[in-house]
């Protein structure tokens, strides 16, 4: 894969999508493999030193990554596995389930996630912190975890059989990942329930935006579905608004729910088509602000706009949600998003491999900190278990009156066409 735009990644470790930057740096693999074999404590120190020179903490968790360094180069290596695997138990000290190593095939496979093509059975996981539960983020909407009707928030206990106790995301991949048309049998555990479900791998070309037109009391609505911002998320989402305003539509849904994230510059440049002026989002490392991303002039339409979240809006999601909250451009209908807020870098190794480095973290306009926290909705509304099941099990009812939070999100900008375009009194922004 050829990432042609500046390559920043965001996202939950994933399945699918995986939350990196790509870089050159390493890429040269006759030469680097080659010198690799002589020397594998190279390999380690070149990580340790990308650790040291870019970890958006100084402190490194509060560890003594100096006597990290001296322990694993006082060490033996024998082969290419010794050595990956002393970079993994190196890369534990930080306590950070984000900044990770890849073997070749792995960094292989981050690549291919984030082409708009997939293999596997469509699901995005991270690891809980604390728990260190293997859970989903969210299934990516017509693949066969979405169908099978594998919900955000549910815990993968086993795969195949073999228990994710003690297993990183990584290790989970690897054993979800497959060849298209063999078979993965995931046991979730869903509240105190245990489920078992049969997938079959396949290939996934996924088109990140469906659009409809919807009619309301207020006249045609026009409702977009955005569940993934991989590389062609920007071009869809363009074709979808000019569609839809040539409807004549008086306002828009966007619907970010289960989506999450993605390419960094694909939600710049959709916030873009939303928002003509204000800050889009600021990146900050250990030095402080290093980046600032503002609309430029190009929005593509000012008409009234609500945006639906949920739990499984992670990242990219959360920095579109949250400039377009802080920039009051739209009110957010649903509950509390993910709350995915770092950013990570990978770097191509000498052999092929990589490593995923978590470099800086994000804020909203306003400054607040997505990291763990999520951004808020304005109009809190939950699905019950039977509800959110029933639309895991019936996508078709997405977007439609059989939908509760789209119920809410159309009532709200009904409201707003109503009092027109501005956001209503009665909704704090915070």
């Amino acid at each position: 894969m050829a990432l042609t735009k500046r390559s920043l990644v965001l996202g939950a470790t994933a399945v699918a999508v995986t939350a990196v930057t790509v870089t050159n740096a390493g890429l040269h693999l006759s030469r680097g493999q080659a010198f690799f074999q002589e020397s594998p404590k190279e390999l380690i120190d070149e990580v340790w030193q990308l650790i040291d020179r870019t970890y958006v903490d100084a402190t490194f968790n509060q560890t003594d990554w100096v006597a990290i360094r001296e322990d694993y180069l006082g060490r033996s290596y024998g082969d290419r596995e010794s050595a990956y695997e002393a970079i993994r138990e190196m890369l534990e000290e930080l306590n950070d389930p984000y900044t990770r190593f890849m073997d070749p095939g792995e960094f292989r496979d981050m690549q291919i996630d984030t082409s708009g093509e997939l293999t596997g059975v469509g699901i995005t996981i991270t690891q809980d912190e604390e728990s260190k539960d293997i859970v989903v983020v969210s299934p990516i909407e017509g693949t066969p975890a979405s169908d099978a009707g594998i919900m955000s928030q549910d815990v993968i206990i086993r795969i195949d059989g073999e228990s994710t106790e003690g297993m990183d995301t990584s290790d989970a991949v690897g054993l979800i990942r497959g060849t298209v048309g063999s078979s993965v049998v995931l046991t979730i555990r869903r509240g105190d329930e245990e489920i078992d479900f049969e997938l079959e791998r396949a290939r996934i070309e996924i088109h990140p935006v469906r659009y409809s037109l919807e009619n309301s009391p207020a006249g045609s609505i026009g409702f977009i579905r955005l569940t993934q911002f991989s590389a062609n998320a920007d071009d869809e989402m363009e074709e979808a608004i000019e569609a839809l305003e040539e409807e004549g539509v008086q306002g828009f849904i966007l619907d970010l729910r289960s989506n999450p994230g993605g390419l960094l510059d694909e939600s710049i440049s959709i916030a873009r088509m939303w928002l003509d002026e204000g800050l889009i989002v600021s990146t900050v490392n250990r030095q402080g602000v290093s980046d600032t991303q503002s609309a430029n002039g190009t929005a593509l339409t000012d008409l009234p706009l609500v945006v639906l979240v949920d739990g499984g809006s992670a990242s990219a999601s959360e920095i579109l949600s949250g400039a377009l909250q802080d920039n009051d451009r739209a009110i957010l209908v649903g509950t509390q998003t993910f709350g995915k807020g770092l950013v990570q870098s990978v770097r191509g190794l000498g052999d092929g491999s990589g490593i995923a480095i978590t470099v800086a973290k994000y804020l909203t306009p306003d400054g607040r900190d997505i990291n763990q926290e999520g951004i808020s909705p304005n109009i809190v509304i939950e699905l019950s278990e039977e509800e959110r099941e029933t639309l895991s099990m019936n996508q078709d009812q997405i977007g439609t009156l059989s939908d509760p939070q789209y119920v809410e999100a159309l009532d709200a900008l009904v409201g707003i066409i109503a009092q027109d375009g501005a956001l209503p009194t009665a909704v704090t922004l915070p």
